[in-house]
C-alpha cells in the first residue's frame, strides 16, 4: 500500500476506535465461581523471578508487573485494555472533552497534519492558524512519518508551556513557525448551523460529558432562527462513540417519552438492562433534564441520520434507535460495527482497567457487534464513488473481535466480505498508482461541497437521491438472554 493510502489508513482507525463506556470506578474484588489456577499463577511468578534475574539488564518491577496485566487484558478483544497513570490521565481527557494543547481540530493529508479548524477562542486560533493550514514540523520534529497520534501528543503538554509549529499556507505559498503556549482546551463535540432555509444540520463528532448540553442550546439556537424547520440531518459520521448517556439522551432528543432506546446484556446481573428515552437514564443527578428547553416540534420534525464507516459504538446506538422506531431515515455507509460495551473499573488513585461487559442491542434486538448498521439508503462518499472507504478498517477486521452467535456462518461471511473488500482495495491502489496526483481529500463535513449531506437535504425535500451502487450488508443476530 502506497504511503499517502497508509495515512488514510491509520487516520480512520484513529478514529474508529471510539469507547461505549460506562465509568464504573469502584476497586471492590468480585467472587469467582472456580478456584484460581495455582499451577499457572506459580509460573507467572517464575517467570517474573526470571526475568528480574537473568534478563540482559534490570527491568523495573512495577513496569514487569504492569506488561503482564496489561498483556491479560489485551488478549481478551480490542477493546479491553489496563490504564496505567499516563494512560489513564488521557482516557479521562478523552471522555470529559478537556485537554492541554493548543486547540485545534486535525486530519492528515499528504503526510501533513491538516488544520480542519481551530477551535474559537483557543491558543491557535488567537494565533491566527486558519482552516486549510498544514503542520510540517512541531518544533524539531518532521511531521511526515508521524501517526495522527503520534502528532496529537507533540502538541499536548502541560499547561504554559510552549510548542513551535512549522506552517505551510497553501493560500500565500509560504512556511512560516508559530509559537504557541499550551491551555486548557475544551472542545467542541457538536457543530450546527442552517445550511439552508428551512434545514438545519447538527453534527456530533464524539459523546462527552457536555455533548448533550451543547447539543440542546445549539438545537434551541437553531430553532430560535427559524421557527418552522422543516427537516433536520443529524450527521454522526467519523463519530466514534463514548459516553452511553449521551447516546440515551441525544435518541431521547427525537424519540417519544419511555421507548427503549438500547439494551445490554452480559454475565454480570448488573450488565443486563435496558435504557429508555427518560431523563432518568441519562440525566445526571442534581442537574435536571439536560433536554428540557427542546422545542415540542423536534419530535416530529422529518430527520435523517448521516453515518458512514467511520461511525461507532454511541454513535451507532443512537442510529439504530432511531432506525428501528422508524423516526429517522438513515443514510450513508454501513457503520463500524462496535457492538460491546465497556466498563472502567479503577484499581487504584491512578489505574484503572477498561473490561468489555456486555453487548448492546438496538430496541427491534438487533446485535450491532461486528456488523454495523446498515443505512436505509446506501451513499457514497462522493459523486464519484467512494475515495477512502474501501481502505478503512471495521470492527470485523480487528483481531480478537467478539463474534456473533451464530459464530460459523458469521465466520464464513466475515471471509467474503474480508475478501470483497481486499479485493476492493487492492483495485483502489492501482488506480490511485496510475494518477499523476494523489487522492483529493474529502469536503469538509457540512460544507456545500458535502456530497452525502446533499443527498440527505434531499431525502428531507423529497427529491431524487444518488444511492449507492455498491453497498454491503451483513446478517443480523436475534437477541439473546
Amino acid at each position: 500500500m502506497g504511503a499517502k493510502l497508509k495515512v488514510a489508513g491509520w487516520v480512520a482507525l484513529g478514529a474508529m476506535t471510539g469507547v461505549l463506556t460506562t465509568m464504573q470506578l469502584q476497586a471492590n474484588a468480585r467472587s469467582t465461581a472456580s478456584p484460581l489456577p495455582l499451577e499457572e499463577l506459580q509460573q507467572l511468578a517464575a517467570v517474573f523471578g526470571i526475568v528480574k534475574s537473568d534478563y540482559v539488564e534490570p527491568v523495573d518491577e512495577k513496569k514487569l508487573i504492569n506488561d503482564a496485566i496489561s498483556g491479560m487484558v489485551s488478549g481478551l478483544d480490542p477493546h479491553s485494555q489496563f490504564f496505567d497513570k499516563k494512560s489513564f490521565k488521557e482516557f479521562r481527557e478523552s471522555t470529559s472533552g478537556r485537554f492541554v494543547g493548543v486547540g485545534i481540530e486535525i486530519g492528515m493529508e499528504d503526510g501533513l497534519v491538516k488544520i480542519v479548524s481551530p477551535i474559537e477562542g483557543s491558543p491557535a486560533f488567537r494565533a491566527g492558524l486558519k482552516s486549510g493550514d498544514l503542520i510540517s514540523k512541531i518544533d524539531d520534529t518532521a511531521v511526515r512519518g508521524l501517526t495522527l497520534d503520534q502528532a496529537v501528543k507533540k502538541m499536548r503538554g502541560e499547561p504554559n508551556t510552549k510548542v513551535t509549529l512549522a506552517i505551510y499556507r497553501k493560500s500565500e505559498s509560504r512556511t512560516f513557525p508559530i509559537t504557541i503556549s499550551r491551555e486548557e482546551i475544551r472542545v467542541q463535540s457538536v457543530r450546527a448551523k442552517m445550511v439552508e432555509p428551512g434545514y438545519a444540520w447538527i453534527r456530533v463528532s464524539q459523546f462527552q460529558d457536555q455533548t448533550v448540553t451543547d447539543f440542546s442550546q445549539k438545537l434551541v439556537d437553531l430553532y430560535k432562527q427559524d421557527p418552522k424547520i422543516k427537516g433536520v440531518v443529524l450527521d454522526l459520521r467519523n463519530d466514534p462513540g463514548g459516553l452511553l448517556e449521551g447516546a440515551v439522551a441525544i435518541s431521547a432528543a427525537f424519540l417519544p417519552k419511555d421507548v427503549e432506546v438500547v439494551s445490554t446484556n452480559g454475565q454480570l446481573s448488573e450488565s443486563k438492562a435496558s435504557y429508555r428515552a427518560n431523563p432518568d437514564f441519562y440525566a445526571r443527578r442534581g442537574a435536571g433534564d439536560p433536554l428540557r428547553k427542546l422545542p415540542e416540534a423536534l419530535k416530529n420534525v422529518p430527520l435523517v441520520v448521516l453515518v458512514n464507516e467511520g461511525s461507532a459504538s454511541a454513535s451507532e446506538i443512537v442510529a439504530g434507535a432511531l432506525q428501528d422506531h422508524k423516526r429517522a431515515t438513515v443514510m450513508g455507509l454501513q457503520t463500524f460495527g462496535k457492538g460491546s460495551v465497556q466498563t472502567v473499573r479503577q484499581l487504584g488513585p491512578d489505574t484503572a482497567v477498561k473490561l468489555t461487559t456486555a453487548r448492546y442491542y438496538t430496541p427491534s434486538g438487533r446485535s450491532i457487534q461486528a456488523k454495523g448498521i446498515v443505512p436505509d439508503i446506501p451513499l457514497d462518499e462522493t459523486a464519484e464513488g467512494n475515495v477512502f472507504a474501501e481502505l478503512r478498517m471495521r470492527e470485523a477486521d480487528l483481531e480478537k473481535h467478539l463474534t456473533s452467535a451464530d459464530e460459523k456462518s458469521e465466520e464464513a461471511r466475515s471471509k467474503e466480505l474480508e475478501k470483497l473488500r481486499e479485493e476492493r482495495r487492492q483495485k483502489l491502489e492501482a488506480d490511485y498508482a496510475k494518477r499523476a496526483e494523489p487522492p483529493k481529500p474529502l469536503p469538509e463535513f457540512g460544507s456545500t461541497e458535502d456530497f452525502p449531506l446533499q443527498q440527505a437535504l434531499n431525502q428531507l425535500k423529497g427529491k431524487p437521491v444518488a444511492v449507492s451502487k455498491v453497498a454491503q450488508e451483513r446478517k443480523a443476530e436475534a437477541k439473546t438472554e
